[in-house]
């Protein structure tokens, strides 16, 4: 089945604490169903120090989140959108339900 949100996509968060905030997906695990998304549901994880040049401490990284509470936003009018599919000759295209615009 073809992947609705990729990697490089600029996605709203629908849900939960991060809910109206907009990141691009660093991340896909197609395993889980789920994104890893650039300053969204952020973690503190406590780290050793590894060797001189990596510091030891608590670090703030991106955790997962479940791609159900995750929107595309549309290129045409930058608003969160559903996506369909659409053949465009002998290809398999992902458009904006909500504009009918193609998505790169």
């Amino acid at each position: 089945m073809a992947a609705k949100i990729r990697k490089g996509d600029r996605v709203q968060v629908l849900t939960g604490k991060d809910k109206g905030k907009r990141g691009e997906v660093l991340k896909i695990v197609t395993e889980t169903g789920r994104a890893v998304v650039q300053g969204i549901n952020m973690v503190k994880r406590h780290a050793k120090p590894q060797g001189m040049n990596q510091p030891g401490g608590i670090q703030e990284k991106e955790a997962s989140i479940d791609l159900s509470n995750l929107a595309l936003i549309d290129p045409k009018s930058d608003k969160p959108t559903r996506v369909g599919f659409r053949m465009d000759g002998d290809k398999k295209v992902r458009v904006a339900k909500a504009s009918g615009e193609v998505i790169a």
